[in-house]
């Protein structure tokens, strides 16, 4: 247990320029859109600009005709966007927690002192978790900060429950960067394939306003159980708690695997392809 929790404040100290940055650059977004608010609400026909747009960006984006509404606009402006920009650190920093060691060759280093593998891992999962609900943390700061001076009409506690899912499916992503990175050649690679897919579903939402037979595929993906502004006043707790707990399977996952793999004292792996190519010598017996 000791191991675990040292391991777990190591990761926060190491990801706390990241925590800072990222949490910077929400809480200034997070001001800016809170306080525009009401000049968006007050635009004189605003009705009536939206039905000019293009039916299809409209669909994309949602329901640009509730964008007067507290939901509509935290959905539109804030938390359908947070998923893929938070995301981009989610999956990097997953991936790297432990294979971006093993590339620098200290892991094995940091193994040979008293610490299991066990605690080593859940530590710094624990540690990214944190990371990633601070990040989100202080961006949710700057919404209440700005909540006395708009006609936004939530309460601070609500705008808390929002950030859940958003917190959700980023766990969730990271979970499966930090799978990855543990049968793929590299934590980079892992971080782009966990964010490529993080992408591509996001965009199959869009895509699914567009053209509803793709809903059956949506309904086959994370962003199916994640709530975007609605989560304001219709917060379903199921949904939001299923994708948190999805992203810890996937990190149990990572962990079976970390605990019976080899690990390698430095540089990324290699796909091995000429080996799987070629038969071994020795081994054919020439």
């Amino acid at each position: 247990m000791t191991g675990l929790w040292a391991e777990f404040r190591h990761t926060l100290r190491r990801l706390r320029g990241q925590i800072l940055g990222w949490g910077s650059g929400l809480a200034l977004y997070g001001l800016a859109m809170g306080l525009m608010y009401d000049a968006i609400q007050n635009i004189t026909g605003l009705d009536e600009m939206l039905a000019s747009y293009p039916r299809e960006l409209l669909a994309f984006f949602g329901d640009m005709a509730d964008l007067a509404s507290a939901k509509g606009y935290f959905g539109i402006y804030y938390s359908s966007y947070m998923p893929l920009i938070v995301g981009i650190f989610a999956v990097g920093a997953a991936a790297a927690l432990l294979a971006g060691d093993e590339e620098r060759g200290t892991l094995d280093l940091t193994l040979a002192q008293p610490v299991s593998r066990s605690a080593l891992f859940w530590g710094r999962w624990l540690g990214f978790v944190a990371a990633t609900a601070l990040v989100l943390f202080i961006g949710y700061l700057a919404w209440v900060v700005t909540l006395p001076f708009s006609a936004l009409d939530v309460t601070a506690g609500a705008l808390l429950a929002a950030f859940v899912p958003i917190l959700g499916i980023l766990l969730l992503f990271g979970g499966l960067s930090l799978l990855l990175s543990m049968v793929l050649p590299s934590a980079r690679s892992a971080s782009m394939s966990a964010g490529g897919l993080l992408v591509a579903n996001w965009l199959l939402v869009g895509l699914a306003n567009l053209n509803p037979d793709l809903q059956p595929i949506v309904d086959l993906t994370p962003f199916a159980y994640f709530q975007g502004g609605e989560s304001l006043v219709d917060m379903n707790w199921g949904w939001a708690v299923g994708l948190i707990v999805a992203g810890f399977v996937l990190a149990a996952v990572a962990w079976f695997l970390f605990r019976r793999r080899d690990i390698r004292v430095g540089g990324e792996r290699s796909w091995n392809l000429r080996g799987a190519i070629r038969p071994n010598r020795a081994a054919s017996g020439r």
